[in-house]
């Protein structure tokens, strides 16, 4: 009796590959590393938009190679964008109360 009441109460999604419990909420140091992570992300894009032009060794280079291919500043911010958008999304669906039926 007591097998078939935790059986029901088990999502199975993938064939089984992954399992959860009903009703469960996403753990609290999970909600914050997605803001930690996609700060992260969003900082590493930034600074590294162009490439590592302030090196030391290969800073030159890197700068000869963006004057010659051109680079794009609105299509690197459009990925910004994107990126924010999807941490936006990410954030406000592990934060959101679980609604299950």
């Amino acid at each position: 009796m007591a097998e078939n009441r935790v059986s029901n109460e088990i999502h199975d999604y993938a064939d089984g590959w992954i399992q959860e419990r009903k009703h469960t909420d996403v753990p609290t140091f999970l909600k914050f590393a997605y803001i930690v992570i996609a700060g992260g992300v969003l900082a590493y894009f930034f600074i590294f938009m162009f490439g590592e032009v302030n090196d030391s060794s290969r800073g030159a280079l890197v700068r000869q190679f963006n004057a010659a291919t051109q680079s794009s500043p609105g299509l690197m911010y459009f990925v910004a964008a994107l990126i924010v958008i999807y941490a936006v999304v990410t954030i406000i669906f592990a934060f959101k109360k679980v609604d299950e039926d």
